[in-house]
This record gives structure tokens, sequence and C-alpha cells, in this order.
């Protein structure tokens, strides 16, 4: 992965080229945003350039035997911390190693940039939460203290850092702030509340932002030979999320919130018992990182519904689809339930985090939103 393979992002590429050109590589780094900004290629690319034996003022080489391994993410010095549980193919005492070959697979296919869910669907671990258990910590300190291979910097890149688990995480401290020498941490994560603040404290952040339309733009432009209005309300229904527009024609993505929460509101709306169970069976099945996602898109609806009879038209991020629905629905938002509306939304994204029942759940949400939907303005 070289930086050029990554769009958007210009100033954090030149901050982490020129702590290289500089000799200022700081051996723990935390590279935190939303989903979707390039952080895990972000990371990929930085170890690469870092370690390159012909790169240039702006990027790798992408030909020397370092960049070729790298490439292939086979490079003996690079090394992996993921989330992992029990699955089919592990039964029992899961650890990142086992799991490789699909990382490597997954990463490849998609060109280094995926989400939680992705990786997810791809263990097929169907309901359970993954974690970075305490085998890996034992993992890490293991690997990290063997002599390089052959690279100048060893890097061990942890992905999803705040899925480590609290009773595993002081086995890592020491190491982390005083690794051996040329070894480089690169943490990453989409939530960095989450992480442990001993974790937290011992690197030094480096924040991305989503990306912004024009590099977006030039994403679907280029993979989906889009123009005019097709591509303006493609970019508007990504909204700056990368590993939507990278992954828009491989049959993985779930394009129909909208349509899914439309439908939702109405079953809130109506107070249907049997129309509601089933909506909420159908949702139960897709797992948790996927109920996540619903409930994400439900708050950015909500806030732009709420938004729509104030701000520029031109800014809304809404598709001509749900500016529709969201015209007829934005009289139902308003100053007495929209707070509401989002401190309930946020709760359930907690309790979901926290393995609450889904189907308990989001019924006592969908009852909830029916009182809401009804409360008059001027309450």
């Amino acid at each position: 992965m070289r930086f050029s393979s990554i769009p958007g992002q210009n100033n954090i590429k030149r901050r982490l080229i020129q702590t290289v050109r500089e000799s200022r590589i700081s051996h723990a780094q935390l590279f935190f945003g939303p989903e979707g900004a390039g952080k895990l290629a972000m990371a990929i690319a930085y170890a690469q350039y870092i370690n390159c034996t012909d790169r240039t003022e702006e990027d790798s080489c992408g030909r020397c035997p370092s960049c070729i391994k790298y490439e292939k993410l086979i490079h003996p010095d690079l090394h992996f911390i993921l989330p992992v549980a029990v699955t089919k193919k592990v039964p029992k005492n899961p650890l990142t190693r086992e799991f490789l070959s699909d990382w490597r697979e997954l990463l490849i296919t998609r060109g280094c940039f995926v989400a939680l869910d992705d990786w997810y669907q791809k263990i097929d671990l169907e309901n359970k939460q993954a974690i970075i258990n305490a085998d890996d910590c034992n993992e890490i300190i293991k690997t990290l203290n063997y002599k390089a291979y052959e690279a100048e910097y060893k890097v061990m890149i942890i992905w999803m850092v705040e899925k480590l688990y609290h009773a595993a995480a002081p086995k890592i401290l020491k190491i982390l702030e005083e690794p051996p020498d040329k070894t480089l941490f690169i943490l990453i994560s989409a939530n960095h509340d989450q992480i442990i603040s001993t974790i937290l404290s011992r690197t030094q952040p480096v924040k991305f932002f989503k990306a912004d339309d024009a590099a977006v733009r030039e994403v679907l432009r280029t993979r989906l030979a889009l123009s005019g209005d097709e591509l303006t309300s493609l970019v508007r229904q990504v909204d700056g999320n990368l590993n939507l527009a990278l992954g828009w024609n491989d049959g993985q993505l779930e394009v129909d919130l909208f349509g899914r929460f439309a439908k939702w509101m109405r079953l809130c709306y109506q107070q249907k018992a049997a129309g509601l169970s089933a909506f909420i069976d159908g949702l139960t099945e897709q797992g948790r990182e996927r109920q996540k996602s619903f409930l994400l898109y439900a708050l950015r609806f909500i806030r732009e519904s709420m938004m729509l009879p104030y701000a520029d038209q031109a800014l809304s991020r809404l598709t001509p689809a749900e500016k529709e629905f969201a015209v007829n629905f934005a009289p139902f938002i308003h100053k007495a339930n929209g707070i509401l509306f989002t401190e309930e939304l946020n709760r359930a994204l907690a309790h979901i985090e926290r393995n609450a029942n889904p189907s308990l759940l989001f019924m006592d949400l969908s009852l909830t939103f029916g009182k809401l939907l009804k409360m008059k303005p001027g309450r």
C-alpha cells in the first residue's frame, strides 16, 4: 500500500512523511477517526514507507523487496493484532495468527479499506462480539522481543484497539511505553473514547477526518464510471466513508438503510405490534455491527431532518429519495423531541455494545419512538 493509493488525507500524508524524513517517528501512535477515513490503509502505507529501501520524498518506491512484501502483506516484520472470537473454523482459544490468511485476503480484496462488520462477515462471526484477548497480548510481547528479520523497523498494527479486553490491557502497558529499539506500534480506532485510558495516554494521537467530497467523487468516478446527478447523489450517500466508496461495486454493501428506516418510522407511528415484531426479527438476524450501522444511520437521518427547514438545501447530504421522505418526516422532529430521539439512539448504541438483547432493545425503542413521534411541538 502506497500513499498514492489512498484518496485524500493529504495533510496526514505530509505529516507522516515528515516524521520519517526528520527521524522523529513516535514509537506508539494512535490513528483515530470515523469509519472509512482510511486509517488502516494509511498505517500500512506509513509502515511500508518507513521500511522502503528506495523511498522518495513523497512515497515508497513500490519496487524494492520490502515494498513487494508489504504489497502482499507478507513482510515478516509487519504484524497485526485483531479482534477475534471462537468460530466454526477456530472453535476454541482464538488467536489472531489463526485468522491471518482470512485477514490478508480481505485486505487485498478491499484495498485495505475495511470496516469491522466486513471482518465479522469474513470470519462468519454471526452474533458474537470479538475482542483482543490476553493471549494475543502475550503474542505481542513475544513477537516484539525477537529481532527484526530484515527491516529497519518492526511494525505492530493493533486494529480496533477499543476492542482490547480490559483485563488484558495491563499485559502490554510496559512494552507499549518502552518497546524494543526500532519498534513501531500503530493503534487504530473508530471510537477512541472507548479506549482504556492507560493505553490512550501512552500513544501519540493522529486524528483522521472523513474524506472530502472531492476524494469520494474521484473514487466513484474512476471505479464506477459515473457522472452528473447520479455521481453527485452517490457522493452524498457515501458521506465521506471511503469503505463504502471503494466497495460500492463489490456486492458487500448495505445500501437500503433508508428504505428500512422509513419503514421503521411508519411502524413506530402506527404502533402495529405484528408489523414491528416482524421488522425487529429481521434486524436481530443481521448481527450487532449491522444493528449499530442502522442506529447510526437513524441518528444521521434525524439530524438532517431537523436541519431541513433551516439549513441551506445545497448543504444537505440527503439523496433525492431521502429528501422526499424527509420533507414529510421533518414536521414530526422538532425542538420538543429532537434531543430525546438522539438520547434514545445513543443509549441504544451503548446497550448494543454491551450485548443487550436486541429484540427487547428494538421493541422498547420502537414503542418510545411511537410516543415521541406524536409529541406536540409545544410540549
